[in-house]
């Protein structure tokens, strides 16, 4: 299973976020310099973030974005499947007959869903405060440039 780069970024966020203070605005540029993303992709990766509600946005000169809960209340799992677009492992259709010759007899479709259902109860197993156990280290490694 790999993840797209939208999930990676929107991990990579929360991660970042979950190692400031406790209601610490951070703005998007700073976020963008130190993960060497597109500020433009960023925005909208944000702007998702805070539509599932795990990203709270405070418009302004002021203003910034912070975690809108605890990291102990942001599921891994949860996270994944609302920022990846499909989990389609193997794509079982041949472009004339929209159907694999194969899908009468074919097991494999079953096999890689019950892995990729295997990955996500193991994400569900986890928090944002599970991947920051380690805070004060990250937070070290992710310095605002």
């Amino acid at each position: 299973m790999k993840l797209t780069r939208y999930t990676d970024y929107s991990l990579r966020v929360l991660m970042y976020l979950a190692t400031r203070q406790e209601g610490q605005l951070v703005n998007i540029k700073t976020i963008s310099e130190i993960y060497n993303i597109s500020k433009n992709h960023l925005m909208k990766i944000i702007y998702d973030l805070g539509k599932s509600g795990y990203v709270e946005t405070v418009r302004g000169r002021n203003g910034g974005i912070r975690l809108a809960m605890p990291p102990e209340e942001i599921n891994i799992g949860e996270v994944v499947r609302k920022t990846e677009e499909d989990f389609y492992v193997v794509e079982c259709f041949d472009k004339v007959n929209d159907k694999c010759i194969l899908s009468d007899a074919c097991r494999l479709r079953g096999v890689l869903n019950n892995a990729l259902n295997s990955f996500l109860e193991v994400l569900d197993d986890y928090t944002l405060g599970d991947l920051i156990l380690n805070k004060d280290r990250l937070k070290e490694m992710m310095k605002d440039s």
